[in-house]
């Protein structure tokens, strides 16, 4: 029996969608998403047969053109013709894994019963997802504000049979796709097009799937950071109970704990003739990693409201026999959210940095750059500027994207909320302190085993053991990029249970 999850009113949360892609989960309407979406389909298209009155998106124009009547005759056309003329995407293609979380969060927003579209396109978009067919979207071209109206286009052309679709990681034509899977094109009804556009699932895949990596980093972060404390032989009291138990913050208690339990058992951690103070980089791991934590809680609230709601527009309410034109789509509250977890994050690897920076000085009888013979040896000097290089480009793209709004669509939409750049930002952002943690993952383990015969805790000896079958102890200089790129890879292939992590 395949792994199955069903597209259901239940709340999606993180857990489950971590579930979902980790075990590869195939989806399947639930019968209660099939009675909305024919529901509203059907309360739609008798509304159409005994109502000749302008309802926005449905048989009038879009954007400005909101005041031009369309007839019943060109309704279908009307749909099409959108989705044609809003695939304007520019730039990088969007990651497959993040495209495809598009698709799940599309088809979830659908099931509800508030959109009028038919059975069959929630249904192929459905089989898209299932077989793994995986439309190529742009990620440059959305305001985040009419919803992520250019990339979810380029979702959509597929369903047409235009545009191009992923298979096997093999880009082919929409049309050679449905060819393969003898699938006739969707002719797309009444505000069919308007429902796959208006959303603002561009910017929540981005966001999901940034947090899901971040959650995992901050654990990281946390474990590689309880090594540097140990490499560079610090004094464990800041990381009592009771001085956090005085300012209780949630994710500075949590992360202080963490610490602890890292490190229990360490002989290096327990050994005297400690300095009185560490450096804050070391010192405040629990105030500055549990600062992110924290905002990553807030952002998790933000995004689960998101993936649960109904963002296209108009909105369609069977039970109180009305149809409203709204403002769901707009993506604000996505767009304060993408940039505070870009800030909180650059703060994670900025922090890091830091430590990388301690553990190289020649300090605390630990040889400059740790390498054996410096000066012959260059050692471990570089790595560093490189983390420093990212740090600095971090600090760059963590300037706000939701500050900017630009006029657009002949100023008929007035304020966007250029959430769709913040969410593009923080993955930059977000991929970027992985490398600056396997940057400091390689120097605190190279720095342990200048500590020897002296050990750190059973758990961070076990975490180094398996890191160092990649990445040995350096004794002269050899090509570092290399071991970056394994740090980083290493760091990828870890699998973290859910319970550690949300």
């Amino acid at each position: 029996m395949p792994d199955i999850h069903y597209i259901s009113s239940e709340l999606l949360d993180l857990p489950t969608l971590q579930e979902i892609i980790t075990h590869q989960k195939t989806l399947e309407l639930s019968e209660e998403a099939i009675l909305n979406i024919n529901k509203s389909h059907d309360y739609l298209h008798q509304k159409l047969k005994k109502h000749d009155s302008p309802v926005y998106g449905i048989n009038t124009g879009f954007g400005s053109l909101f005041n031009v009547k369309i007839s019943a005759d060109n309704l279908s056309q009307l749909q099409e013709n959108l989705v044609m003329s809003h695939a304007c995407g520019t730039g990088d293609f969007v990651p497959i894994p993040i495209a495809k979380l598009m698709l799940l969060l599309k088809i979830q927003s659908l099931s509800y019963g508030y959109s009028g579209v038919q059975l069959k396109t929630v249904q192929r978009l459905v089989d898209f997802y299932n077989k793994d067919i995986i439309p190529v979207i742009y990620s440059q071209g959305s305001l985040g504000a009419s919803g992520d109206l250019a990339p979810l286009a380029h979702m959509s052309l597929p369903l047409l049979g235009k545009g191009e679709v992923y298979i096997n990681d093999q880009i082919v034509s929409a049309q050679e796709m449905l060819k393969t899977y003898e699938w006739e094109p969707i002719e797309l009804q009444a505000k069919e097009g308007l429902a796959l556009l208006n959303g603002t699932q561009f910017m929540s895949a981005y966001g999901i799937h940034c947090l899901l990596k971040s959650h995992k980093l901050w654990y990281l972060a946390n474990l590689i950071g309880a090594a540097s404390i140990d490499a560079f032989d610090c004094n464990m009291s800041p990381f009592d109970k009771l001085v956090h138990l005085v300012r209780p913050h949630s994710g500075q208690i949590h992360t202080a704990e963490q610490i602890l339990e890292f490190l229990e058992g360490s002989e290096i951690g327990a050994s005297e003739h400690k300095m009185v103070q560490d450096p804050y980089s070391f010192r405040c791991i629990p105030q500055v990693h549990g600062a992110t934590k924290d905002t990553l809680q807030f952002v998790s609230k933000t995004m689960k409201t998101e993936i649960n709601s109904v963002t296209d527009n108009p909105n369609i309410f069977v039970g109180e026999d009305t149809i409203i034109s709204g403002g769901n789509f707009h993506g604000q509250p996505l767009a304060l959210a993408l940039d505070y977890m870009g800030i909180a994050m650059a703060e994670l690897g900025n922090i890091s940095e830091r430590r990388t920076f301690q553990l190289v000085s020649g300090l605390r009888n630990l040889p400059q750059f740790l390498v054996n013979n410096p000066g012959l040896n260059s050692g471990f000097m570089i790595p560093q500027y490189t983390a420093a290089s990212i740090v600095s480009k971090n600090k760059q793209l963590a300037t706000p994207a939701s500050v900017d709004s630009i006029v657009s669509s002949n100023g008929q939409e007035d304020h966007v909320s250029m959430g769709a750049n913040a969410a593009t930002k923080c993955l930059q952002i977000v991929d970027n302190v992985e490398t600056i943690l396997a940057i400091e993952l390689m120097n605190a383990s190279q720095a342990l085993v200048f500590r020897e015969p002296k050990k750190s805790s059973p758990f961070v000896e076990s975490f180094l053991k398996s890191y160092r079958e990649g990445v040995p102890f350096v004794e002269n200089d050899r090509l570092l990029a290399n071991d970056i790129h394994t740090s980083v890879g290493f760091l990828q292939g870890l699998t973290i249970d859910n319970e550690l992590l949300f």
